[in-house]
Formats: C-alpha cells, sequence, structure tokens
C-alpha cells in the first residue's frame, strides 16, 4: 500500500500542512521537536517524498536541463560531464536531452525542461548563425520567471549567460603554426554552414592562411560527424584530383594538408584517406579541433586545437546556478601538434 503525506501526519500527531513544510523543505520548518517527530514518523512508514512538492515548497525543483547536438560525440559527453560534475557538488541533478542537431527537438527539449521547472537550462550546442526567434521568445519567458539561460559560444539568445570559446582564435593559431612548419597546401572540411561555432572556426582557418598569403586550394561543408568529415574529404579529392593530394617533388611543395573543423570529421577524413589507398601523414595531413578524449585510441595521433572541455561544462554549470556568476567567461585552448599533421617529412 502507498504511504501518504497524510499518513505521516496521523502518526506524528501533527497537521497535513506540518507534515508536508517538514518533509518538502519549506523555510517555514517547525519547531526541532516537531520536525524530528515528523521525520522519524516518515522514516517508519517509509515514506517517499513527491519531489513536485518539494519544489513548490521550496520554490526549486534543484534541476538543471541540459541539451547537446550529439551525446554519443564525445565532445558533447566530456562536456556533460564536467556539468554533472559540478552540478553533484551543488546538490543538483541534471536532466539530459540530445537534438541531433534539429533545431525543433531543441526547442522540445527546452519547453519539456520548463515543464520540470528546473532551475537552469545549458545549452551546449552551437547556436545557428541565424538566431531561432522561437527558441529565444520561449527562453525569454523563462528568464523573465526566474530560470537561468547558459549557451556556449556565441549566444544570440537575449539576456542568457555564455560561455565564449576560443573557436576563431584557436583556429587561427592552429592553421598559423602548421604554416610555421612548412605546409603550404590546404583544404578546409567546414562543418555546417549554418552553426555558429563551425563558421568561427572556418573564419579562424581562412584568416591565418591569408596572413601568410595562402589561399585553400578547397573549402568544403559537410555534417559535424565522422561520416560528414569522411564525405567532405571524398569530395575534396575528387575536386582537386588523387595526384594533386601528394607532396609534389619537383616544386618541393608538401603535402595537402586538411583543416577540419572539428575531431571527429578529422577522423572521418582519415578514413576517407585510406580509403583511397593515401596515407596520413605521408602523403595527406589532417588537424582538427577540440581534442576529444577518444583520439588516444587513434593512430596516427591527431594535430588539434585542445579545448578543456570538462572544465566548460564546469563553468557553464557555475554559470547556471550561481546567483552571483555573470558571463561571459571566455575559455582558451593549446595547439597540440601530432603525428597527423606534423612538421612536414617528419
Amino acid at each position: 500500500m502507498t504511504v501518504t503525506l497524510s499518513d505521516v501526519a496521523r502518526r506524528a500527531g501533527v497537521s497535513l500542512a506540518t507534515a508536508s513544510r517538514v518533509v518538502n523543505g519549506s523555510e517555514r520548518i517547525p519547531a526541532a521537536a516537531i520536525a524530528d517527530r515528523v521525520r522519524a514518523a516518515a522514516a517508519e512508514l517509509g515514506y517517499v517524498a513527491n519531489a513536485q512538492a518539494q519544489a513548490l515548497a521550496r520554490s526549486a525543483t534543484r534541476l538543471v536541463g541540459l541539451v547537446v547536438h550529439d551525446i554519443a560525440d564525445p565532445y558533447f559527453s566530456t562536456i556533460a560531464r564536467g556539468v554533472q560534475r559540478w552540478a553533484g557538488q551543488q546538490g543538483q541533478q541534471v536532466l539530459l536531452a540530445s537534438s541531433d542537431h534539429d533545431p525543433a527537438a531543441e526547442l522540445d527539449a527546452v519547453t519539456a525542461f520548463m515543464s520540470y521547472r528546473t532551475d537552469a537550462i545549458v545549452l551546449a550546442g552551437s547556436r545557428l548563425r541565424t538566431p531561432d526567434p522561437a527558441l529565444n521568445q520561449t527562453l525569454a519567458g523563462y528568464i523573465a520567471g526566474g530560470g537561468r539561460v547558459v549557451s556556449l559560444g556565441a549566444t544570440g539568445i537575449p539576456e542568457a549567460q555564455h560561455v565564449d570559446i576560443a573557436n576563431e582564435t584557436g583556429a587561427f593559431a592552429l592553421a598559423t603554426e602548421l604554416v610555421s612548419l612548412g605546409l603550404q597546401r590546404f583544404a578546409i572540411l567546414a562543418g555546417p554552414e549554418q552553426l555558429a561555432t563551425a563558421w568561427q572556426r572556418a573564419t579562424g582557418f581562412l584568416r591565418a592562411l591569408a596572413s601568410a598569403g595562402l589561399a585553400p586550394l578547397a573549402v568544403l561543408p559537410g555534417g559535424f560527424t565522422s561520416r560528414g568529415g569522411y564525405d567532405a574529404a571524398l569530395e575534396c579529392m575528387v575536386r582537386l584530383g588523387g595526384a594533386a593530394a601528394r607532396p609534389d617533388q619537383r616544386t618541393q611543395e608538401g603535402p595537402l594538408c586538411l583543416l577540419a573543423a572539428n575531431d571527429v570529421m578529422a577522423l572521418g577524413a582519415i578514413t576517407a584517406m585510406r580509403s583511397l589507398g593515401l596515407s596520413v601523414p605521408r602523403d595527406v595531413q589532417v588537424a582538427g579541433f577540440d581534442d576529444i578524449p577518444t583520439l588516444r585510441d587513434h593512430s596516427p595521433e591527431l594535430t588539434t586545437y585542445r579545448l578543456p572541455l570538462e572544465e566548460i561544462g564546469q563553468v557553464a554549470a557555475k554559470l547556471a546556478l550561481a546567483a552571483d556568476a555573470v558571463g561571459p567567461v571566455h575559455i582558451d585552448g593549446d595547439v597540440l601538434i601530432r603525428e597527423s599533421a606534423g612538421r612536414p617529412g617528419h
């Protein structure tokens, strides 16, 4: 038989309202002796408090909503771990939704989190370059009602806090370092054109090449996935011709370097090169962005721009949950030169 709060009140010899204030965590808790009696009765009867009733009593649910584009992507799972770690330290639980890069699904997730009365919502996926008016209007109402919203990277959401990630400056630093190593021939696997993060990284690559007096041989959009990188890399080879990928011994030009907008695209590009019988890094070099944890399992080791992904998640959670936290908070990373795009000829 289900034990109700009324049963607890009768066992403790108090009113239902008094039992509710004790069990559900209201600020108006009665005298210590009465509160102890109610808690003892609840424990004896095996009563489990109703989460919605607790939220109404405390005006807080101790829930955080987190929306990612793809939970299978190590970029998002690592950020989610950071959010979970910080939230857990604050006694909060994290509700997770994966939008699969679908704006409508992201809006549905936000609406669901609002129905659960989450204290905050973190949007870990890249914003669209053109703001989504339906999402912005929904979040504006949530913020006006006391909810906190945090987005990663470019925000486009009025009144939201955000974590500013070094997407463009990181891409600029990575491409500049590769040019300094002697590479001269580049193609850019730019990711989805509508995503702000992909656009910022492609912009950084292009700016670095222009600063060195170079122009990319090709700029190819594609999905922000391993398959997207695979398809874009194959298309690049079709455009350039297979021989154009290899180092030209007559002109002393080094190998082509594929600059991918994220690591999973870069790994897809490496697979594509192997399917064409090309060797990485001998024939074609590849660089990514993010330094996802699973890179340690891949060979050759991937050159990339390292972002502190778990730290990003923790910073986002702190902005969401600490009432005195104010953004934006800027996060930088580091260039990591590894075997996949190391010093040409080595």
